[in-house]
């Protein structure tokens, strides 16, 4: 009896964080059930169910085959830390989440900029916790506006346009760095949608998007106030509130083929392995050239035009080669035409 004691006590805890599918169209099949999804492989989740491959199969029974020849135009995931579930509406499919460890979709976001480089697609990756946005492809502008640092994310909200005009704060406060910070990223989903209801033509074109957005407010809040304040129980409403109308937003946007996501996690097993900034901390360093000393990204058909440049300059080099020692060696008298022609007129005559 003990025993089951203990392992009801650390169940909750190893399982309780939730992958769950707010939106997703007809051609992409979650199936209902309870089975336990590992967190590295939702990156791979991600990727088949937007028909790209894998480099390890998934054996995981929430994910039906679909239709193949009809994939979703847009994924969305957004990854919310400090709390294991949220009170999501009935009609959302929700899996477990066990090893919850970090993850990143780059492996997505990199097979989308190889398979439409020539294209707009939209690769947008928010990790507030660090401060910055990865963007890929040409449709950066769009977003460039977009607020990113903690000083832009708190002059946004002081905007007239802001949510802080329409959105019910009831126990948080606008003069708190913790709640502010649960308020801008909030305000960064709205700018997402609005960004994207003003450019359509981002939304109809034939090459994928991906949305991948990690919140950290709201871990933020559970820490300042504790998890049983209402300030937390205030801020969780809000949140939930706040995705099913972005994922409602994000869906009709898309014209019905979008797959919208969630990953509630309490706490990430380990740590992550890149050094990360806290998301209050305000001060930054000025850094010059390359941040992250990332290599260069080089273009789909670089090795294409590497090859056709390298066989090609050594078929010259070799042609020269063997013309030159061919004019070297050759013989006036017997191989040179003009000489065998003249000598024979001469004969001739």
């Amino acid at each position: 009896m003990a025993a089951l004691a203990l392992l009801a006590l650390l169940l909750p805890g190893v399982l309780g964080n939730e992958f769950s599918v707010l939106r997703s169209p007809e051609s992409v099949v979650f199936r209902d059930g309870k089975w336990p999804i590992p967190g590295d492989r939702i990156p791979d989740v991600a990727a088949l169910s937007m028909g790209f491959s894998v480099e390890e199969d998934l054996s995981w029974p929430g994910l039906a085959v679909g239709n193949l020849f009809l994939r979703p135009r847009a994924t969305v995931l957004v990854t919310v830390k400090g709390v294991d579930s949220l009170a999501l509406l009935k009609n959302v499919v929700s899996y477990p989440l066990e090893n919850a460890v970090p993850f990143s979709l780059d492996s997505v976001a990199n097979s989308i900029h190889t398979f439409f480089s020539e294209e707009t697609p939209v690769v947008l990756q928010l990790a507030p916790s660090e401060e910055r946005v990865y963007m890929v492809g040409k449709a950066n502008a769009v977003f460039e506006d977009l607020s990113v640092t903690l000083r832009q994310l708190r002059n946004r909200l002081y905007q007239d346009n802001s949510i802080l005009s329409s959105l019910p704060l009831n126990s948080l406060s606008r003069n708190n760095d913790v709640d502010l910070l649960f308020l801008s990223e909030l305000q960064v989903l709205r700018d997402i949608s609005n960004l994207l209801s003003r450019h359509k033509h981002l939304a109809k074109d034939h090459s994928p998007d991906l949305y991948s957005l990690e919140l950290a407010g709201l871990d933020e809040i559970g820490k300042r106030y504790g998890e049983d304040s209402q300030q937390f129980k205030d801020a969780s409403q809000i949140l939930t509130d706040f995705l099913q109308k972005f994922a409602d937003e994000m869906y009709n946007l898309y014209g019905g083929n979008a797959v919208v996501e969630v990953v509630t996690v309490k706490a990430f097993d380990t740590p992550l392995v890149r050094k990360t900034r806290t998301v209050l901390q305000t001060k930054s360093k000025a850094v010059k050239g390359n941040l992250y000393n990332l290599a260069h990204r080089y273009s789909a058909n670089y090795a294409v035009v590497f090859n056709i440049v390298l066989w090609l300059m050594l078929g010259i080099a070799l042609a020269v080669i063997i013309i030159s020692y061919g004019l070297w060696n050759i013989d006036p008298g017997y191989d040179g035409i003009v000489y065998r022609m003249t000598n024979q007129k001469i004969r001739m005559d």
